[in-house]
């Protein structure tokens, strides 16, 4: 028995995380600033995309990026209320919230044994009205990003990435999050980085790049830093609707906008955990490698098929139940956690069973028979960096041990 809990996830951040936060403290500027620039500037050239825009959580930034779609500056391109928007039940919720709350209506594709949208009713599911793709890499297992991609430019679809599981994972040797017009990113301590709470748009297309920056800065018009000023060289010239000529371009807002912006302690510690983000994606690639061939030779388990386009940079290892098993998810899972083995299911499992789905607009295409199977059978392990081959050894020992029982 093991003396210390196995996290499914968790945050490992060091002495150079801690200096790094002391010395913005130090610096005095406490909002986004010089370290925040850095983070932003270090997660582009890393991912080799346009730009990356921070925020406050990965929630955040799927609002942002959805948010940026809505905009009237896009003319006819622009997401309207009503229009539709391709996304999975099987996922996590703020990837659909955004769609709802504006007044669209996602629709709900089956997923396939990558636990990602099956792409073959992918092109059943477009009509008219639809506008966008929304859907994530689930736990950075890369989705079918040629067949999203190709429908996308066949309709003229926008497409979000939700990457907030998947940083550094790849497809065709490119990073994902690097495909779509927009992509986001999480920092919450579970994911591959962290800066306690955090987020960012990863952002392809230059056209967005101001919409994103204004929804996340309270809506304004004005791009000026913040403690800058008259950088249009404009600022007291200019008319805007029925306002006043010459109103102060600062207090000018085009959109309905937020305060989504990170603050600078975060960004700091974020530009510490950047300097090792290869070595977590190396780490999170062998330890799932470790479960695999310890745990691939159970007829009992289905585990996640991977596209041979792709690389995976793992968030979790998932595991699901076969109809063969002479057990259930329940039994197995709280074996494990009496065990101190931590186990986390596939997030909302079908999202359209979820108390807040009630009474929304939505709608499904064709039946969701994989994501049910999910909701029902399917978990996941963790593959952390903080997780030593000594405890994913006793992972493996614990469920020959369940098997053995349970066989």
């Amino acid at each position: 028995m093991i003396n210390q809990f196995i996290p499914a996830s968790g945050q490992v951040v060091g002495n150079r995380e801690k200096e790094l936060m002391h010395e913005a403290v130090d610096r005095g500027w406490l909002t986004a600033g010089a370290f925040n620039r850095q983070l932003e500037e270090g997660l582009t050239k890393f991912l080799g995309c346009k730009a990356v825009r921070t925020t406050s959580s990965g929630s955040s930034a799927n609002l942002l990026a959805f948010s940026a779609l809505t905009s009237p500056s896009l003319g006819k391109r622009a997401v309207q209320k009503g229009d539709e928007v391709i996304s999975v039940a099987c996922g996590f919720p703020t990837t659909i919230a955004p769609i709802i709350q504006f007044g669209a209506v996602p629709v709900f594709l089956d997923v396939d044994s990558t636990l990602n949208i099956d792409t073959r009713r992918l092109e059943d599911a477009i009509t008219s009205k639809t506008k966008a793709i929304m859907i994530a890499h689930t736990l950075g297992n890369p989705f079918n990003v040629d067949a999203i991609m190709e429908v996308a430019d066949k309709y003229g679809l926008w497409v979000i990435e939700d990457t907030c599981d998947a940083l550094g994972s790849r497809w065709r040797n490119q990073y994902v999050g690097t495909f779509g017009d927009l992509a986001t990113l999480s920092f919450f301590p579970a994911h591959h980085i962290t800066t306690g709470e955090g987020g960012a748009v990863i952002i392809n297309n230059t056209k967005l790049s101001r919409l994103v920056e204004s929804f996340r800065d309270w809506g304004r018009d004005c791009w000026c830093e913040p403690g800058q000023n008259n950088t249009c060289k404009r600022r007291f010239d200019q008319q805007f609707g029925e306002l006043p000529h010459g109103y102060d371009h600062k207090y000018v807002y085009t959109h309905l906008g937020y305060n989504l912006r990170i603050t600078e302690m975060q960004a700091a510690c974020g530009v510490a955990q950047l300097e090792k983000l290869h070595d977590f994606i190396s780490t999170r690639k062998s330890n799932y490698k470790f479960l695999k061939q310890r745990l691939d030779r159970y007829a009992q388990f289905w585990l996640p098929t991977v596209y041979p386009e792709a690389t995976p940079s793992w968030f979790g290892f998932p595991i699901t139940i076969a109809p063969t098993a002479k057990f259930n998810r329940n039994k197995l899972t709280q074996f494990l956690e009496s065990r101190q083995i931590g186990c986390r299911l596939l997030f909302a499992g079908n999202a359209t069973k979820q108390p807040f789905m009630k009474d929304q607009n939505y709608r499904v295409h064709g039946p969701l028979e994989n994501t049910d199977y999910v909701m029902n059978n399917t978990f996941w392990i963790g593959v952390q960096p903080a997780l030593t081959e000594e405890m994913l050894t006793y992972v493996c020992d614990t469920i020959d041990e369940f098997i053995k029982e349970n066989g």
